[in-house]
C-alpha cells in the first residue's frame, strides 16, 4: 500500500440551505486503503463524499490522485473516480447490459458512441460479478442484491483507481450485505482500489475497513485504525450507548455489540393504554 494519499480533505465545511453541515475536516486515504466513514445520522458523511464527486460547493480543498479537485472536468473525474450512490437512478425498463455500459461514458470519444471494446468491458464486469444471465433482463425487475451489484457493475466499469460507495448495504439483508462487502474486498485486492464508504453497521467499518473516520455535527472527531476508534468511550460518547468491542488479534478486526444504557433500559414501561391528546390520531404516535 502506498503511502501517497490517493485522496486528502484539507479544512473542507459545507454549507447547505443556511445551515453548517460539514466543517474543518482534515482527511487523508493512502492509497489501497479502504476508508469507512461512520457517524450519527445527520453527522455530514454523505455529504463529505459528495466534495468528492463534486456535486456540492466547499470550503477549504480537496485533492484526488494529487490533483485539485476544482481544476478537473466532469469526464476526467469520472476517470478517476466512480462513485455508487445510496438511490441510484435507474432509467425505468433499462436492460442491465445497456446501463452497466453507461459506466464507460468517460472514456469514449465526442461521438459517445460504445465501441466493441466498451461491449467487451461490460460484458467481463458482468461475468465477473456473477450477473451474465442477467444481461437481457430489466434493471427493475431484479431483486434488491441483484440490483446493488448491478450498480457496482456500471462503477466498475469506469476502470477508476478510486471507488467511493455511500451505504452500498443499506437496503440489504444480512446475507446480501456480506455478499457485496465480499466482493467489494476481492476486488479491491484485484484492481489495486481505494475505496471509500459510508456506513451505519459498527462492524462492517470494523471488519472490512483499515482506516475508520468518525463525524459528528459534521466534525471529524477521530480517525484511525479500527482497533484505535471502534472503542466502547468513543461508542458511548457519539452514539449514547453500551458498547462492547471484540478484536481480532490476527487480522485487527472489531466486532461491535451495542446496547442501550442502563439507565434507558431501568425507564418505567410505558403503560398498555395512553390516552391521546386531543385531536391526536394513532398515525401521530407512530
Amino acid at each position: 500500500m502506498s503511502t501517497h494519499p490517493a485522496i486528502s480533505w484539507r479544512d473542507v465545511g459545507v454549507e447547505l440551505g443556511g445551515s453548517t453541515v460539514v466543517s474543518d475536516v482534515s482527511l487523508d486515504v493512502p492509497t489501497g486503503a479502504w476508508l469507512s466513514l461512520i457517524g450519527p445520522n445527520g453527522a455530514g458523511k454523505t455529504t463529505l463524499v459528495r466534495t468528492l464527486g463534486g456535486t456540492v460547493d466547499h470550503a477549504g480543498d480537496v485533492e484526488l490522485l494529487g490533483r485539485d479537485g476544482r481544476g478537473l472536468s466532469v469526464r476526467d473525474r469520472a476517470r478517476q473516480l466512480a462513485v455508487v450512490p445510496q438511490h441510484p437512478v435507474i432509467p425505468p425498463g433499462m436492460r442491465v447490459f445497456d446501463y452497466v455500459l453507461l459506466g464507460r461514458a468517460p472514456h469514449q470519444g465526442l461521438r459517445c458512441a460504445s465501441s466493441l471494446q466498451d461491449r467487451r468491458r461490460s460484458l467481463a464486469v458482468l461475468q465477473r460479478l456473477g450477473l451474465e444471465d442477467f444481461a437481457d433482463r430489466r434493471v427493475d425487475t431484479l431483486s434488491g442484491g441483484e440490483r446493488q451489484r448491478v450498480v457496482l457493475a456500471r462503477a466498475l466499469v469506469q476502470d477508476t483507481p478510486v471507488l467511493v460507495l455511500d451505504e452500498p448495504t443499506a437496503a440489504l439483508d444480512v446475507g446480501h450485505q456480506l455478499e457485496v462487502l465480499e466482493l467489494i474486498a476481492d476486488l479491491r485486492t484485484e484492481r489495486e482500489l481505494t475505496i471509500v464508504t459510508t456506513v451505519h453497521d459498527l462492524t462492517v467499518a470494523g471488519q472490512f475497513a483499515d482506516i475508520v473516520a468518525v463525524l459528528a455535527d459534521g466534525r471529524l472527531v477521530a480517525a484511525g485504525t479500527p482497533t484505535e476508534v471502534l472503542t466502547p468511550d468513543v461508542i458511548g460518547a457519539h452514539w449514547g450507548v453500551e458498547a462492547s468491542c471484540d478484536v481480532d488479534t490476527e487480522d485487527g478486526s472489531v466486532t461491535v455489540t451495542v446496547r442501550r444504557r442502563k439507565e434507558q433500559r431501568r425507564r418505567p414501561a410505558t403503560p398498555a393504554t395512553t390516552e391521546l391528546a386531543p385531536h391526536a390520531t394513532e398515525e401521530d404516535h407512530r
